[in-house]
């Protein structure tokens, strides 16, 4: 090899090296602490956080970016969206929502982030293009809590606490088409993959809901661990993932017979939860250990407890 040639492939690896990112790399989970008004950000290589990020005075609804380059969180005190910017790590801009908002929901196509506005009861549709508001949706329930897309993106459902039920929201013609009654504080919700299922955990009747996503029916509902609450379905469709935040623990539901088939024991007050995109492991936000606890899905066991702020609302993936 001639010096030059030398040069270059030196020139070459140090360049690859330099890459913020390579191709298989382990995603990174964020995780906002409403005690804290903190994101910690944690390496789901090595679960260890490996950041920790200013977000506001109360950090709740969280999600990533369809590129990963910006993370969105709800501070529910200062009525706002703020954005992170993930490379800086570092708050890059914020959008006025209305009066306390909570849960955020993603698009499929990463175009539209809707944020439940607790105190109107209403869902605010904002614009990933231009980072502004373009629409609200008046719900039927009160004090709406989480909304999440359906897989194609053309429906949106909606859970409120004093509602007692799931109000459905058509995204184009922009109003709530169908409500369908489930059980007392309704709280997470989660999609097939295919959209034709929906589950919905109720945490003040302990309960977890199976829904027809296209009839806007209950399919059936069954006993959940104590007060129910988070939902997290696997890829794959086969499993559903239900925190259960009065017992410390997360339930399985297989979806082909909808019976619970595990129960996995995590830290304190379970909420809300995120998988890896591959699904091999769970990241269950436990406000009250101060922690969040990472289950391995095919062992149906936990695998670590990974300290984070004060009171973890929950976490996003992308």
């Amino acid at each position: 090899m001639t010096r030059f040639s030398h040069c270059l492939a030196v020139a070459a690896v140090a360049a690859a090296c330099s890459l913020p990112m390579v191709a298989g790399a382990a995603p990174f989970a964020y995780v906002p602490n409403e005690g804290s008004g903190t994101l910690s950000v944690i390496d789901t290589q090595t679960d260890k956080v490996v950041a920790e990020i200013a977000a506001g005075k109360k950090p709740r609804g969280i999600v990533v970016g369809t590129s990963g380059a910006f993370v969105y969180v709800s501070d529910q005190p200062a009525n706002r969206l703020t954005i992170i910017d993930t490379d800086k790590r570092r708050e890059s801009g914020s959008i006025a929502l209305g009066e306390s908002p909570e849960g955020l929901g993603l698009s499929p196509d990463g175009r539209w982030i809707v944020a439940a506005i607790e105190e109107t009861n209403e869902i605010m549709f904002v614009d990933t293009r231009t980072n502004a508001k373009v629409f609200a949706v008046k719900v039927r329930g009160k004090n709406p809590e989480h909304a999440m897309f359906s897989p194609n993106g053309r429906l949106v459902f909606v859970s409120a606490e004093e509602g007692g039920a799931i109000d459905v929201i058509d995204v184009d013609k922009r109003a709530q088409i169908a409500q369908i009654p489930v059980g007392d504080r309704p709280r997470g919700i989660g999609f097939s993959p295919d959209g034709q299922r929906a589950y919905v955990g109720a945490e003040n009747s302990s309960e977890v809901y199976v829904l027809d996503a296209v009839a806007f029916q209950v399919v059936t509902k069954l006993k959940g661990g104590v007060r129910s609450n988070g939902i997290a379905v696997h890829p794959d469709g086969k499993r559903v993932y239900i925190s259960n935040g009065g017992d410390a623990t997360v339930s399985v539901l297989d979806t082909a017979t909808n019976t619970i088939v595990a129960t996995i024991g995590v830290g304190q007050r379970p909420w809300n939860m995120a998988l890896t995109p591959d699904g091999k492991k769970l990241y269950v936000a436990c406000g009250r250990s101060g922690s969040v606890s990472v289950i391995d899905t095919e062992r149906q066991v936990k695998i670590a407890d990974i300290g984070v702020g004060k009171l973890p609302w929950g976490v996003a993936i992308r």
